[in-house]
Formats: structure tokens, C-alpha cells, sequence
């Protein structure tokens, strides 16, 4: 294959980039574990729903007949209890934006102020709630960060949950408090010796624990009378009563609520919040400006954690209906034109072909191209123009002394310039243009040629395939060629919008190239620059499928990258020079719209969500249902496998190296969003990409006719 020589343009080796991307995806991976942490990995169950177990010898006698408050400091344990005739309302689990609202309001209608145990995570997505609280004289306090069960947590985790659960309230109310109540507690005497471990911690920490000494069990949602018996109490002893004003429909609190409070007034209850019905202190102080300040940051982040869920989320909806879309729509596309196969442009072309082979060394397989050629079924001339090869490529071609084929050679100047060389010493109107590397079926050039019946047409794209497909990255590549490559042909064929004829196999009408100026250097896809063109000139281009080549394929995962790399920054630079084609009318128009529309969406943006894709399901299978995350990755998978069945079918292949396919997820997709973000990034930075040419391995064998034996 002929390669461009280097340009002046400065040449800038592109680092940073990937240290910004593993940035992004190191922050967008904190943003989602963060989410994560905070919304799904505890808090599920409802709090009376876990029932403490284990023995408590380590819980001094003294704590278990006590109080619900309780000091488990190291010197002597106390706790102390509400005085008589003294009801402490607590609510549990909120803010919530439903329920909350309505006990305040229901609270400030009867005069009563009471303790409000919320939540960090619900601090932070409700601050304007917890604020109100503060503001209407009740009293706020901790229940955890994220309703976690600090028995059963590690230190670590205890810590975490009290740091972050204070420095949220600080944050959003301005205050911080010292008083906390542990998710999943009860009444004193049901405490465990781990229960005493986590109670030590707390108390370390600088808090005392709230439990409770009668439980409403509204979180059972038994009936509003029942709730009512539930809260009543049985003597003129001091309570502190259980409720919660979040953790779903509580409905019956409230209504509940409405009835309990003037019951309780009218036997002689008042109502105080902890500390008060206790006889502590205000547990309640001025937080510092840097704790705010921090806490606020807490917030914030917690909130950007939020709105980067909700945004990949909708993203990943609109890429999955993208991709179905794609997938039905290149499905009955490729029906459609599997059944016009015998359409006929016109009478048929029998008229003699030039063939231009550009090469740069070549040797490797030039013999085996060169004689599927002449092994032809339709007359043609060979021209193959040597590009300055150092390996005694164009030696080789003339010691085959094959008759028909011209060898001509020339100072390396690129395969742009080495084509408009062939085309300028071509005999005849139809060309066929072939890489070096490729070897023709003995019918493919009659094929090739046969739409040029039609005199629209000016250029045919063939039907490519892997010769060499050996070793997964061979079966890998197969798959795609016949997958991807060509079911697109076939859409793109039918929507008059052909972004690209292959430089391994196409035909062209020397009319339409003469009338473009020839083939441009301004690009590293000079087969995709030199298709648009044609394209906004109104010139039909077609594929016609019949027409097989068989290309060598890279071998190699470094080879495959620097492939990849040149076609996906080629590709970007032909879009860029034709994108006057979106506003254009006519075929230049279609060709816009359509062609490159589709190749925007499905070849670089939707590339471009692929690491969000991935760590979103790493989010998804620690996080969330992993089944779930996997019955959709399956169904993927399985969109796969039948748009592969189909289309190896429609190609006359079989369908044994469709079993990769789970596995090409693994790698070979990633290697080709990596070349989509590396070949995206040169381009933003402004970097001329030079040509990085293809290893040769010559292991296509071409067909041996009478001409040539």
C-alpha cells in the first residue's frame, strides 16, 4: 500500500489525554461508588424489621434497666430516663419530602415540638426540610449517614457513618448535635454485646444514643388505631416514643398522630424533645464555619453524584434504543436488499477494466494480488504504481513477466498521489482501484463493474473479507467485517448515502473521479474523502455484495491499533472537510443528513459512551440487581448473535466463529472505543496523525488460472 509522506505539520505524541480520560473515569467511578454507598448498599429494611440477636453479658445490668439515653463512656455507663407524665416524640429515617411536611405541620397545629433523627443521605437531598425543623424550634439529631446497621458495621464503616452523617447536618442547618440514635435499636433491654460495642464507639466518638422506650411500630403499618394502642402509654412513667416520618407511606402516622396528641393532653402528657423530657443540656450548637463549609461540599458532591446518575442514565437508555433502532433497522435493510439481487442497472458491461495497484512495500503479498487479478474472468489491464518501495517491490512485479501488467514506478509522495498516477496512465473509463494486500475472486472484477450499467452510478463498493483468520483477533475481525462492515453497506447502499468505498475493493467511473479533481491527500482515508466527494458531486455510489476480495488483516493487537487509529482520524477528517453536506439539497444533501448523521452517532458518540457503559455495569453488578445488569448485557449479547446469524448467512458464511462474540466484548471492544477516544483527542488537539504503515505477512494464496500457470 502506498503511504503519504510526513507532512511538516508539527508532530505533538498525545500523553495527556489518556491521563484526562483515566481521570474522568476515576472520578466518574467515585461519583457512582459514592452514589452507590449512599443510596443502595444499606437502609433497605425498615427498622423494627431487624431483630437484634446474640448474648449480652458485656451490657452492664445497669444499662439494660435504665434508660433509653445513654452514655457508654469508659468510666461508669449511665443512662437516664424521661420524666414522669413527659412524652418525647422522635421520628425516624426522614426528611422526606411527602411525610415530613405533614407531621410539621400537623406538630405546629397542636403546639408540640419534637426530636427529628434523620438520615444524612436525606439531609442532603432534603436541606431546605431539615432546615424547617431546625427553624421550628424542634429538635435534630443523627440516625446514621445512610440508615446503616453500626452492630453489624465495621469500625471503619461506624466512623464513616458519624463523620459524614454530622458534617451533612452541619452543612444544611448550620447546627451540629451529640446526639444520635443507632438504625435498627430498640428499647435498652435489647441489647446485645455487639449492640454495646457499637453503643462504646459512639460514645467515643463524642455521642450519647438515643434508643426508644415505646415503639409506635407504625414501620409495620398495622392500622391507624393500632398504631394509636401501639404509642398509649400504660402508666404516668415517661416515654420516649417511636415513630418515623419517612421509609414509605405513613399515612397512618399521620392520621394516628391527628388522634394521639389530644388523647395524650387531655390525661396529663406534655410533650418535650429528648434532651428536655431527659433534663440534659441542648445537645445543639453552632457548627463552625469550616465544618459548614465542608459539610456543604458533602452535599454538593453527593448532589453532582446524583444528577451524574440521572444523566448516564438517560444516556444509556438512549444509547440502547440507538442500538436496537440500528439493529432492526440494518436488518431489514439487508433483507430488503438480499432480495434485489437480481436488479440489474442496465445491459451488461463487458467493456475492458483498469486495474491501479498503488505499493509500498509490498513484497510480502504483491504476487498473490497481482496474480488473483490477471486470473480474472474479465479483461483488464494491472497497473501497479510503486511509491518509492525499499524492498524491491516493483522488481518482483516485473520478474513475474506477466502480460497486461505495467509497473510504474515513482519517488515516495503517498497513495493519493500514487493512484491519481495510475488513473492518469489508465487505457479505460471503468477503474478498479485494489490495495496490495488483497487478492480478488476470479469474478469479482465482472461483478465489480456491473452497476456502471446505470450511468449515475460512479462508484461500487465490493464486499471485503478476512482471508487471514487464524487466532481470535483474525475470527474478531471476520466477525466485524461481515457484521458491521457490510449489513451497513447494505443500509447505506439503500439510503443513497455510501459514506465509504473500501480502498481494497472498489470500482470507480474515471468520469466521476476527473470530475472531483481525483483522489485528495488532505486526509489519512483517502477511500472515505474520495466517497463523499463523489457523493455531494451526485454521483450514485452502490455495493454490490457478489463482488468478493479477501484482505490481510492486522495480526496483531499493535497492528490492529494502528490500523484502526489512521481509518477512525481519516474518517474524522473527511467528515470535517464534507460537513457543508448536512445543509447542502439534492443527493449532496441525502448523502449529509443521512450518511453522516448515522456515521456521528453509531461511529463516534456511541464509541465514546462505551467506558461510561462499562463502569456503569461494574455500578450496576455491585450496586444493584447483578442479575438484572446481566439479563441486559445477555440480551445485548443475543441482539448480537442474531444480527450475526443473519448476516453471515446473507454472506455464505458459516457461523462457527460467531462463539467469540461474548468474548470480543472483553477486549476487542474496548480496543476500538479506545482508538474512537485516541483518534477523537488528536483531532480536538490539533495534531497531524502521520501515517503509521501496516505489517505484511503474505498469507493469502491467489487462484492459479491458464493465463498464469
Amino acid at each position: 500500500m502506498a503511504r503519504p509522506v510526513a507532512r511538516r505539520a508539527k508532530q505533538v505524541p498525545l500523553r495527556t489525554h489518556w491521563i484526562v480520560l483515566t481521570m474522568l473515569l476515576v472520578c466518574l467511578a467515585t461519583m457512582l461508588l459514592l452514589n452507590g454507598y449512599t443510596h443502595h448498599m444499606f437502609g433497605a429494611a425498615p427498622d423494627g424489621a431487624v431483630q437484634p440477636s446474640g448474648g449480652a453479658a458485656a451490657v452492664p445490668r445497669s444499662i439494660i434497666k435504665g434508660g433509653p439515653v445513654i452514655d457508654a463512656g469508659t468510666g461508669t455507663p449511665r443512662s437516664v430516663a424521661a420524666r414522669p407524665r413527659t412524652i418525647a416524640l422522635t421520628f425516624d429515617d426522614g426528611p422526606d419530602p411527602v411525610w415530613t411536611p405533614k407531621v410539621l405541620d400537623l406538630l405546629r397545629e397542636q403546639g408540640v415540638h419534637a426530636t427529628f433523627f434523620v438520615v444524612g443521605t436525606a439531609v442532603a437531598e432534603h436541606p431546605a426540610l431539615a432546615r424547617r425543623i431546625v427553624a421550628e424550634g424542634h429538635q435534630i439529631a443523627i440516625h446514621s449517614f445512610t440508615h446503616a446497621n453500626l452492630t453489624t458495621a465495621a469500625s471503619w464503616r461506624r466512623s464513616v457513618e458519624l463523620r459524614q452523617s454530622q458534617l451533612i447536618l452541619a452543612g444544611a442547618t448550620g447546627v451540629r448535635t451529640t446526639l444520635l440514635r443507632p438504625p435498627y435499636s430498640s428499647e435498652p433491654s435489647a441489647l446485645t454485646d455487639r449492640d454495646w460495642e457499637a453503643l462504646q464507639q459512639i460514645r467515643a466518638a463524642g455521642y450519647l444514643s438515643v434508643l426508644s422506650s415505646q415503639d409506635s411500630e407504625d414501620w409495620r403499618r398495622p392500622g391507624t388505631e393500632q398504631v394509636i394502642a401501639n404509642s398509649m402509654p400504660r402508666s404516668t412513667a415517661g416515654q420516649l416514643l417511636l415513630m418515623h416520618d419517612a421509609g414509605g407511606d405513613r399515612s397512618q402516622t399521620i392520621e394516628a398522630l391527628e388522634k394521639l396528641l389530644p388523647r395524650l393532653k387531655a390525661r396529663g402528657f406534655r410533650f418535650a424533645t429528648v434532651s428536655d423530657a431527659v433534663g440534659l443540656p441542648d445537645p445543639t450548637h453552632k457548627a463552625g464555619l469550616v465544618e459548614r463549609g465542608r459539610g456543604l461540599a458533602v452535599i454538593g458532591v453527593m448532589r453532582a453524584s446524583d444528577a451524574v446518575l440521572t444523566i448516564i442514565t438517560w444516556l444509556l437508555y438512549a444509547a440502547g434504543a440507538l442500538s436496537v433502532l440500528r439493529a432492526i433497522t440494518t436488518v431489514i435493510a439487508a433483507r430488503r436488499h438480499a432480495r434485489m439481487r437480481d436488479w440489474t442497472w442496465g445491459p451488461p458491461v463487458t467493456e475492458p477494466v483498469s486495474v491501479i495497484v498503488p505499493a509500498y512495500n509490498e513484497s510480502a503479498g504483491i504476487e498473490a494480488a497481482i496474480r488473483s487479478l490477471v486470473a480474472s474472468d474479465h479483461p483488464l489491464e494491472v497497473i501497479v504504481v510503486d511509491d518509492g518501495s525499499t524492498d524491491g517491490t516493483a522488481d518482483l512485479v516485473e520478474a513475474l513477466r506477466i502480460p497486461g501488467v505495467r509497473v510504474i514506478r515513482q519517488p515516495n509522495a503517498g497513495k493519493p498521489v500514487a493512484l491519481n498516477t495510475g488513473l492518469r496512465a489508465a487505457r479505460y473509463e471503468l477503474i478498479v482501484m485494489v490495495d496490495g494486500d488483497t487478492v480478488f475472486e476470479p469474478d469479482a472484477v465482472r461483478k465489480l463493474i456491473q452497476p456502471f450499467g446505470h450511468p449515475g452510478v460512479g462508484a461500487v463498493s465490493g464486499n471485503a473479507k478476512v482471508g487471514n483468520r487464524g487466532g481470535l483477533i483474525g475470527r474478531w475481525q471476520h466477525i466485524e467485517y461481515v457484521i458491521g462492515f457490510n449489513l451497513d453497506r447494505r443500509l447505506f447502499d439503500l439510503a443513497e448515502c455510501m459514506p465509504t468505498v473500501p480502498g481494497a475493493v472498489g470500482g470507480f467511473r474515471r468520469t466521476a473521479l476527473e470530475r472531483i479533481g481525483g483522489l485528495s491527500d488532505v486526509t489519512l482515508a483517502e477511500d472515505t474523502d474520495l466517497t463523499m466527494a463523489l457523493c455531494r458531486d451526485g454521483w450514485r455510489v452502490v455495493y454490490e455484495e457478489s463482488a468478493v476480495a479477501w484482505t490481510e488483516a492486522p495480526a496483531s493487537l499493535g497492528a490492529l491499533w494502528r490500523q484502526r487509529y489512521r481509518w477512525c482520524y481519516g474518517t474524522l477528517q473527511a467528515m470535517w472537510k464534507h460537513r457543508g453536506a448536512l445543509i447542502q439539497r439534492g443527493s449532496a444533501g441525502k448523502f449529509g443528513r443521512r450518511g453522516l448523521t448515522y456515521l456521528m452517532l453509531f461511529q463516534v458518540l456511541l464509541p465514546l459512551l462505551a467506558p461510561v457503559v462499562d463502569v456503569f455495569a461494574i455500578y450496576g453488578l455491585v450496586f444493584l440487581n447483578p442479575v438484572r445488569v446481566l439479563s441486559v448485557w445477555a440480551g445485548f449479547v443475543l441482539l448480537q448473535l442474531v444480527m450475526g446469524f443473519y448476516a453471515f448467512r446473507l454472506d455464505g458464511e458459516r457461523a462457527g466463529p460467531l462463539w467469540t462474540l461474548p468474548l470480543q466484548q472483553f477486549v476487542y471492544r474496548q480496543l476500538m472505543y479506545l482508538v474512537v477516544i485516541q483518534s477523537v483527542f488528536t483531532a480536538l488537539a490539533g495534531t497531524r496523525l502521520r501515517w503509521q504503515r501496516m505489517e505484511r505477512y503474505g498469507s493469502l494464496q491467489a487462484p492459479v488460472g491458464p493465463e498464469v500457470r
